[in-house]
Order: structure tokens, then C-alpha cells, then sequence
């Protein structure tokens, strides 16, 4: 073939290690007891340019050997060090690409005593290397890398002596390797985004043909920088005789009467013998069971089988319909009545569907969880950061926390990026948090080579195993947008008629291969108990990609086609797993990046924050801004319109898909998080700070909903449930002016059954107004349980650039109840989308981006570090009244009384 040889070398000595939880083992052999350790290797490490780098020549400040730190990357290394500014301030992005562009060296001196010597086996394991590396050990080379994704594992003991050692790293520019090997193919692959910076020229993507997080190359939410270094922990694994190298709890089926599961052990023996397997499990509730197995091992490798059988078991749910229970099981290996091995594992007992059934709107795409059809709602997650290593467990939690506060229960794990941690999954398996995991392929055509099959066959492999354990993996997929983009994309479509029909047919062929057959097959063989999906979106190979009767589609003409945000009522696919509108983070996160200079839309730093058609995106939002809501009155008001009309859009897009179920089973929008503070289609910026479109989400995505949906003067309105048992409650309709008169009101009784969507009412706008005017008049819908209203919506007759809307002469009170600091918010006339800031203070209020009654009033918890009379100085409270070229009065703060 023509396209990717060679290039992709797999490490002949690689081993196949298992990610095991393994900390300490002993094995009785011989005359003696042994004990083994892992020795982790993080401190002490230097890092420089590799000497011969031609940046050496043009940033010579580089090449000295400075502190490394491992895990990390050489940008933060280098912040770190003093050498270059902030990757993220301004607009220093275009001047750090140099970085990536370089090859670098990261050397540390390893010190070994003679009892780790002594052990038969002692393994240099690194569990992560990014991308293109050559490791050697005393001026003995070990290995070459070539996928950030895999663990890779060789025999250090031949090589290793007593005292200090040298190992060193060399780091290859995945771009500078690749390039002149590109430039010489007939044809280049098509990529994902263009370099803004001239280091690639146009068309000639190297990423890919290189097993690394394709995000790191530049994305339309994120910036260009190519990360090189020790990604992941590094350490000295010894051992004798025998090594536990993967432990596993395979579930063979589960449902209310019992759990049959088996209990996995892999174990690499140097020697044939008799071994015990022993397994206790501790239950949610507290008890504890155990049981046992003698096996024979032989010299090799060994797969060894437990059954285990849990009577009526505690089973795992997602978010809203019961708890995530966890069982605890312990497994040690027992050889001559000692303990020689040992690993243990947290996992959810659960069944997994993916329904696929032929109805009469297509074929449906469903969830469903221990026998029950789960309706996911949820977002898409990308990185978390440019640079992995600065993601630590609270930042996690945080965002995952805000995902599950939202009442979201789904998150997919988008393909650009790369494997989360192991402590992510285990936050999200407490959680009840469903994961839709990619596969690392981002939307760039893949090379068809065995090579390259190979190594993502192995990589793949690596990752289920490490994974499967957790019960929030409710499916495996195998890549984002690469068959549809193949189809449909006009770069694709050209490339295909240039290549020819032969080329054409074996690049097909490698995508069905790798993505139809290869990901699947190894899905199938390590983890059966979870559903595989070829692509996103897709019908799984059954069909074209995209289409809203099967499958998951992704829509993206309203945002990317410029399209009115209405005509997300036009489609209604089975799931809609992408869907988006762009917003600006918060003022105050735009603040730490630029300065006050820099404010209007069409700064150079506002652009190089903004990656949306290479820096034009806020224009985008301008136009969206404008067609629904007027001109910002200055750039504090564009910011925060920017995040009404996103929150706005997105509510009518997952009402108009939850009023639809079954039809439809699932919303995930357009995305959760940022890599870094810029604009972006996130609902949670990158500091952690909420946007107007989180707090809408954890309204719309509530268990029970009243959503009143709005198509050419006629209304329907849905009640929403997600709860698993029928429910009887009230639908109250009111009809009032701005000023807070009521036009007209009523109440009806209604039954809402278990996980469904009921149409309660249709409604023209003569029926509803009764000859009151539109663009002072709105309607509001509640739903009332037992006497409480648990769903509220407000529905307008026209745009809110066309609505007449009040003064609101909205009245602020902040005071100390006592038990914490209460914010209290009162309106005359309407007030839509009030908004609480309270600028770059430590603050977070309990509710935001809501709407006002005439004569409402609410009152918030306020929590954060920040003092109370910090907060009332730094206080501003927006409407929709004051946000438009129009006139506006100031918001009155009052101190509370005493």
C-alpha cells in the first residue's frame, strides 16, 4: 500500500501486561519467601531539547537541562521553568507552536539496591508515553513508542545494575517525523482542522497517522499544542515466579433474582504448581461473602475462572432510578497457604441493552438498564485540559458533580481526546453517570495498513481491560464522525474522486475493517457484557450515517449552517447524541486572559480565543444574538446574550427531544466542558464556572417536566416523566401581561404514566391570548404534585427582540441568616433571564438564568469564600431589560434590614 508504512513500528519487546491493580505480592518458592515491590519513578527528572533540534538554535534558553516533572509535558515544563509565558494568556498561543515542533529529552537517574536485582524479573513499565519515543537504560536502547495510549512494559534486569542508572527519553515531534514522509505520498488522508500557524500545510494533516489525542492538534473549541513527554506514571515493577497481571469480574448475566458472574484471574508463572483462588465480596449493604478455587497453573501464561453467584443482587442504576450500588470484591492467589498475590475491584452488578427494534418511525436506538428503558440525558465531554497533566481529581469531581446537580445522567466521552483516568470512571460509576465511551478517533479518515490496525488493535485491548470493571461504561464506540463525515462532507467526497475507485474501495475497506470488525472484536472478547457502536453517529454500518429514523445523528444545521434555532423542531432522531450553540464564558473568565483593551468581539485576542471558522465564530454569535434578541448594548451584555440564546436554543432542542420519547431516547448537547477559557459551546467554562445554559439544563433535564412546545401559533404541551411509576398531578395554565395581570387561568387535572411523554394540551395562540396582545402578554405552565409545583415554564408569543418588555425594577437583598449567606431577588413586572454576578469573587449562587413573575420573589444561598460585604461591592443582577441598545435603569441593592 502507499499510505502509512513503515511508519507505524510496533515495539518488538512489548509484553503483554495487564493493567492490574497490583501493589505488593510474595511467592513462596524454594527455600525462601521473596518479596516484590513496585518502585514508582517521579522525582528527579531533567528535561531539555534534544541536542541536534533546530530549535536549539533559535531557543537556546531551552537546551539546558532543567526539572521535569512526571507525569507532564514539555509546555508545562517549560512554564514551569520561567521559559515561555502562559500557553493561555492572550494571544501566545501562535508563538509557543515551536514547542511541539521540537524534539526533547527527559533523563533521570534511576537507583536500584541489590535485593531488587536479585528478583527474576524486574520490568521498566510506563504506563504512558507521548507519542514518538526511544527509551533507553545505560546507553541501552529498550524500546521506540509510537501511541500515546498504550502501556508499554520490557525487561530491565539484564540491563540495570546496583546504584545509580541512567534513563533517558528521547521525544520525537510527531509533526517534524511525519511531515517529510507525507509530503512524499501521492495523497494525503483528510484530517480534522488546517494548522493556523503554517507548521502543516493545508491538507497535509500528520495526525492521522499518529495514535495520539487528535484535540492537541487544534479544535474549533480549543487551541493548537502538541504536547511531547511522560503522560502517564512510570515505574520498576520485580517479581518472582509468578505475576497476577489481570483481575476481572465478568458478568454473564444479571437481572432481579440473581447475578451469575465469573470471577477472572490472568496470571504469567514461570513454573508449573497447584494454586488456591480465593474471592470475599462485600455487598452495598454491608455483607460479606466468600468463596474458593484450587486451580493448576502451567508455565505461561494462565486464564483462570471463579463462578461466583449473587442471590438477589444490588444492582447499579443510572442517576434518577435507584441507587449506583457498588460490590467491593477482594481476589488473592494462594500458593502453600500464603498470600502471593492479590488485586481487588469496585463494580456495579447491571445489565446493558441497546435496543434496536423496528417500529413505525424506524429503528430505535434505546438504552436500557437492568430491563428498564432509560431516557439519557446528558452532554457530550471533551479533555478537560490541553495539558492532561494538570487535570487533578477535584477538577473531576467538580465537573462530573455539575453534570449529575444538572440531572443529567449520561456523558459521552468524545473521540478526540483520550482515555479518562481510572478515577474519573470511578466517580462516575458513584454517580450513576452512564459513560458512552469512543474509541480514540476524532473524524480524520484513518490509514487502512495492518500496522496501524495492529497497534489500535492492542491499544484498544489495553483500554477495555482497564475499564471494564466499571458499570458506567454503557457503551463502546468506535470513532466520532468518521463514517459520516466520509459520506457526506465535501473534503471527503472530493478526495474520494481523486483517489480513484481502487484506492476509494481499500480505504473504505479499512475503515469497516477497523471500526466494523477489529474495535468490535476486541469489545466482544473482553467485554461482552456492553453494547459496541461502529461510529457516531451511525446505524452501526447498517445503512448511511445520519438519518434521524436510525440510529444516533448528530445536528448541526442550526450553529454551524446558520440555520433559525426553531428548525431544531424540524428533526427527531431516535437519539441525538451532537447537537450545539456557542457562548462566551464568563466576563470574569474572559478577564484572565485579556485586558481591558482587548473587550470587543473582534479583538485579536477575542479571535485567538474564539476557533469557531478560524476566529470568525464571533460574528456567528452576534448574528443569533441579533436575529433573536437586538444589539448588545456594550460587551458585557454580548456576553451574557451569548449565553441566553445558547441556554434558550438548547431548552427548546432537548424539550422538543424528551416530548418526543420513545420516538427519541436521547440528548446529549454540545458540550459539556472547555479545555481552556475561551468560546466555546460548553455549558461549564473552564474554571468550573456554570454558564446560563447548566443552570437551564438541570430545569429541562429535571424527572419531571412541563414542556410547552411552540410551532406557528399553535402550542402543545408535554409532561414529562422520568420516573418508573405512574404519577397523577395538576397542570395549571395562566395567561398574565408583563406588569403581572392575570388575563385568564385554569387548572386541569392530569395522569402522567411511568417513562413516558404525554401531549396535555393543544393550543392555538387565539385560544391562549384571548385578544391580548403578544408582545406584552406570556403564558406560564406549571406542574403540581400534591400540592407543589415541580416544573414551571414561561412561554412567549414572540422573540424577545420583538417583545415589549417592562422595567422590571428588580430589588436585591443580601443578608446572613445565620446558617449562610441568602441572596433575596424581587420583581415588579417580568424579569427574563435574571442573572447573579458577582464578578471574579469565590461565589456561587444555589439557582441563576431564571425568570421572574411580576411580584415574585426568590431567595438563593450564596456559597464561596467571599464575605459578605465583599460580595454586596462586587453584586451586579442583568435582565434581558437592561441587556439590549434600549433603555434601561440601574438594579437598587439594599442592605438588609436588621
Amino acid at each position: 500500500m502507499r499510505q502509512g508504512r513503515n511508519v507505524y513500528s510496533t515495539a518488538a519487546i512489548f509484553l503483554r501486561g495487564r493493567m492490574a491493580i497490583l501493589v505488593l505480592f510474595a511467592w513462596a518458592y524454594g527455600i525462601g519467601t521473596v518479596m516484590a515491590a513496585t518502585q514508582t519513578l517521579a522525582t528527579g527528572w531533567r528535561f531539555r531539547l534534544a541536542p541536534g533540534s533546530a530549535a536549539v538554535q533559535t531557543h537556546p534558553e531551552a537546551a539546558a537541562w532543567r526539572t521535569a516533572h512526571v507525569p507532564g509535558s514539555t509546555q508545562t515544563d517549560l512554564l514551569t521553568a520561567g521559559v515561555i509565558r502562559d500557553p493561555f494568556d492572550r494571544d501566545n498561543e501562535a508563538q509557543l507552536q515551536w514547542i511541539g515542533l521540537a524534539d526533547w529529552q527527559y533523563q533521570l537517574p534511576v537507583t536500584v539496591d541489590a535485593a531488587t536485582l536479585r528478583n527474576e524479573h524486574v520490568e521498566l513499565v510506563f504506563d504512558g508515553l507521548d507519542t514518538f519515543a526511544d527509551v533507553s537504560l545505560n546507553d541501552h536502547k529498550l524500546l521506540s513508542a509510537d501511541n500515546m495510549f498504550r502501556r508499554w512494559r520490557v525487561s530491565v534486569k539484564d540491563v540495570l545494575h546496583v546504584g545509580s542508572n541512567t534513563l533517558l527519553v528521547t521525544l520525537h515531534s510527531p509533526i517534524t517525523r511525519l511531515q517529510p514522509w507525507l509530503l512524499k505520498q501521492p495523497y494525503a488522508l483528510p484530517g480534522e482542522f488546517d494548522s493556523a500557524f503554517g507548521d502543516e500545510p493545508k491538507g497535509k494533516q500528520t495526525s492521522n497517522y499518529v495514535r495520539k489525542a487528535n484535540y492537541q492538534y487544534g479544535w474549533d473549541w480549543g487551541p493548537r499544542y502538541v504536547t511531547e513527554g511522560i503522560w502517564q506514571p512510570v515505574h520498576l515493577e520485580s517479581w518472582n515466579d509468578l505475576r497476577l497481571t489481570d483481575f476481572h469480574i465478568a458478568q454473564q448475566h444479571v437481572d432481579a433474582d440473581a447475578a451469575q458472574l465469573l470471577a477472572q484471574f490472568d496470571i504469567r508463572a514461570d513454573h508449573a504448581g497447584k494454586v488456591q483462588l480465593q474471592l470475599t465480596w462485600s455487598a452495598p449493604d454491608g455483607s460479606r461473602r466468600s468463596t474458593m478455587l484450587e486451580k493448576l497453573l502451567e508455565a505461561g501464561d494462565n486464564h483462570l475462572d471463579l463462578p461466583v453467584r449473587i442471590e438477589h443482587p444490588q444492582r447499579w442504576w443510572p442517576a434518577g432510578y435507584g441507587a449506583p450500588n457498588l460490590y467491593h470484591f477482594h481476589a488473592d492467589v494462594v500458593v502453600a497457604g500464603k498470600v502471593v498475590a492479590s488485586s481487588e475491584r469496585d463494580t456495579g452488578l447491571r445489565s446493558v441493552e441497546l435496543r434496536r427494534q423496528h417500529d413505525r418511525w424506524g429503528r430505535s436506538f434505546a438504552f436500557v438498564i437492568n430491563g428498564v428503558p432509560i431516557f439519557a440525558k446528558g452532554a457530550n465531554l471533551i479533555p478537560f485540559d490541553s495539558f492532561p497533566e494538570r487535570v487533578t481529581n477535584a477538577r473531576v469531581q467538580q465537573i462530573l458533580q455539575s453534570a449529575h446537580d444538572a440531572n443529567m445522567n449520561m456523558l459521552r466521552v468524545w473521540g478526540g481526546g483520550y482515555y479518562q483516568s481510572d478515577a474519573f470512571y470511578a466517580m462516575a460509576d458513584k454517580m450513576g453517570l452512564m459513560i458512552w465511551q469512543d474509541f480514540m478517533f476524532g473524524g480524520a479518515v484513518p490509514p487502512y495498513d495492518d500496522a496501524f490496525r495492529e497497534n489500535t488493535r492492542i491499544e484498544a485491548a489495553e483500554q477495555v481491560m482497564r475499564l471494564r470493571d466499571h458499570p458506567s461504561i454503557v457503551l463502546w464506540c468506535g470513532n466520532n464522525e468518521v463514517q459520516t463525515g466520509w459520506e457526506s462532507w465535501p473534503d471527503r467526497k472530493q478526495f474520494a474522486q481523486a483517489i480513484g475507485l481502487a484506492e476509494r474501495a481499500r480505504v473504505e475497506h479499512g475503515m469497516r475493517t477497523l471500526f466494523g470488525e477489529t474495535l468490535r472484536g476486541v469489545v466482544q472478547r473482553y467485554a461482552p457484557d456492553v453494547p459496541y457502536w461502529a461510529s457516531s453517529p451511525s446505524t452501526d454500518f447498517d445503512g448511511p450515517a445520519n438519518v434521524p429514523s436510525d440510529g444516533d445523528m448528530h445536528v448541526w444545521d442550526v450553529w454551524a449552517g446558520s440555520a433559525p434555532i426553531e428548525d431544531y423542531l424540524r428533526t427527531t432522531p431516535r437519539f441525538q447524541s451532537e447537537y450545539g450553540l456557542q457562548s462566551l464564558p464568563a466576563l470574569a473568565t474572559i478577564q484572565t486572559f485579556a485586558t481591558p483593551a482587548d473587550l470587543s468581539p473582534d479583538s485579536p485576542v477575542l479571535r485567538a480565543h474564539q476557533k469557531f471558522d478560524s476566529g470568525n465564530g464571533n460574528q456567528r454569535l452576534l448574528f443569533y444574538i441579533r436575529k433573536y434578541y437586538g444589539e448588545p448594548k456594550d460587551f458585557a451584555s454580548f456576553v451574557y446574550l451569548s449565553q441566553v440564546m445558547q441556554a434558550e436554543g438548547i431548552e427548546l432542542a432537548a424539550d422538543h427531544l424528551r416530548s418526543a420519547r420513545p420516538q427519541s431516547m436521547g440528548s446529549l448537547y454540545w458540550q459539556l466542558n472547555d479545555v481552556w477559557p475561551g468560546a466555546s459551546w460548553s455549558s461549564i467554562d473552564y474554571f468550573g464556572r456554570w454558564k446560563a445554559l447548566q443552570f437551564h439544563a438541570r430545569r429541562f433535564y429535571a424527572p419531571l417536566r412541563v414542556a410547552p412546545i411552540r410551532r406557528d401559533g399553535h402550542t402543545d404541551v408535554f409532561l414529562i416523566s422520568d420516573r418508573t411509576a405512574p404519577l397523577d398531578a395538576q397542570l395549571r395554565t395562566r395567561v398574565m401581561d408583563m406588569d403581572g395581570r392575570l388575563l385568564h387561568e385554569r387548572l386541569d387535572k392530569v395522569h402522567m404514566p411511568a417513562l413516558a411523554s404525554t401531549r396535555a394540551a393543544e393550543l392555538d395562540d387565539a385560544a391562549l391570548l384571548q385578544g391580548a396582545d403578544p408582545h406584552r402578554s406570556f403564558a406560564v405552565f406549571e406542574l403540581i404534585e400534591q400540592g407543589k409545583t415541580v416544573s414551571r415554564q414561561l412561554l412567549y408569543f414572540e422573540p424577545a427582540l420583538a417583545l415589549q418588555l417592562p422595567e422590571p425594577d428588580l430589588n436585591v437583598e443580601l443578608h446572613d441568616s445565620g446558617q449562610g449567606i441568602v441572596l433575596s431577588v424581587r420583581a415588579e413586572r417580568l424579569a427574563r433571564e435574571v442573572w447573579i454576578d458577582f464578578g471574579s469573587l469565590d461565589a456561587q449562587v444555589s439557582d441563576n438564568a431564571f425568570d421572574l413573575l411580576p411580584g415574585e420573589r426568590v431567595e438563593l444561598q450564596v456559597t464561596g469564600a467571599a464575605d459578605i460585604v465583599s460580595l454586596r461591592d462586587a453584586l451586579h443582577v442583568h435582565s434581558l431589560f437592561d441587556a439590549t441598545m434600549r433603555q434601561h435603569a440601574p438594579i437598587v441593592l439594599k442592605a438588609a434590614q436588621p
